[in-house]
């Protein structure tokens, strides 16, 4: 009997619910629920996979992000970006020790998955970029305002 590792939610579920209540919700939240859902049918795919193949099922220990509130919308998606990869080096590695046994069957299961895993990086990092460039124009628009508001006072 082999003993594989299921994924599961990493805490998108968690970010979506800090800004429900909130009015002004960032654009990438409508991703955050969507990964929320999609995590947990996964995890349910393999925890499946791996029944059927009377496998162990051993769960991988993925922490919670030591964080009381998400911050700015940059440092939510940084924290997201961050459990992303792991989850990503989790299948790597589960992926890896399928080779090692050449479980064929196993390494087509996780293709898709793999592949998935790479389009959500990709996208939080593309967010991840917007979000930096978005604070810096309006840490500059900022300081431009607080220039001419000063300009004009000592006039």
């Amino acid at each position: 009997m082999q003993e594989y590792a299921p994924l599961g939610d990493p805490m998108d579920r968690a970010q979506t619910c800090y800004y429900d209540e909130e009015s002004d919700v960032p654009v990438y939240i409508p991703f955050f629920q969507d990964q929320a859902e999609v995590k947990r049918q996964q995890a349910k795919q393999f925890i499946k996979y791996l029944k059927e193949r009377q496998s162990k099922v051993c769960l991988p220990v993925t922490k919670r992000p030591d964080v009381e509130s998400w911050g700015t919308d940059l440092q939510a998606i940084v924290i997201a970006l961050e459990l992303e990869k792991a989850l990503h080096k989790h299948l790597q590695d589960l992926k890896s020790l399928a080779s090692k046994n050449s479980e064929t069957d196993l390494l087509e299961f996780l293709k898709k998955f793999l592949d998935k895993q790479k389009r959500n990086i990709k996208y939080l990092e593309y967010q991840h970029s917007y979000q930096k460039d978005l604070e810096r124009l309006t840490a500059m628009e900022g300081s431009s305002e607080q220039l001419a508001a000063a300009s004009g006072k000592e006039a």
